[in-house]
């Protein structure tokens, strides 16, 4: 498989050390540099900032196979052992999820486990997990 071009994303914060706590201790992120007010992350090698931002938008929500999916979003695309995995790791942390994890799509093309939840600053992510990795750009 080809080299993937890395992504950067950065999203607002209310909380440096909640931050830490998530995407550090949670989710497994390696911290980079920082100062008083971002923190670089790797995500699975893409760099991921927080940036301190006290002020949140509005949240909207679109319908995704009956449930209410929060946009904007972003997350990662996990093997189904990781997924599993990271899904217990949020159970253990009493995480709320927005959409727990389940599978959808089930025997249709782009078939995948999927879980909706929100850092502690009430960012949307997603993390996912094709049963077919070929299936994660399926039209049809």
């Amino acid at each position: 498989m080809p080299m993937i071009p890395r992504f950067h994303l950065a999203v607002p914060v209310d909380d440096l050390d909640n931050a830490r706590h998530f995407y550090g201790e949670l989710i497994g992120c390696a911290q980079g540099r920082s100062s008083d007010i971002w923190i670089d992350w790797n995500l699975h090698g893409h760099q991921f900032v927080t940036h301190l931002a006290p002020a949140r938008s509005e949240r909207v929500h679109n319908p995704v196979d009956g449930h209410d999916v929060p946009v904007p979003h972003f997350g990662l695309i996990l093997t189904i052992p990781e997924f599993q995995q990271l899904a217990d790791r949020f159970r253990a942390a009493g995480t709320a999820f927005v959409i727990e994890p389940y599978l959808r799509f089930e025997g249709l093309p782009g078939e995948q486990w999927t879980m909706f939840l929100l850092d502690p600053a009430g960012n949307a992510l997603e993390f996912k997990a094709f049963a077919d990795d070929a299936q994660v750009f399926a039209a049809d």
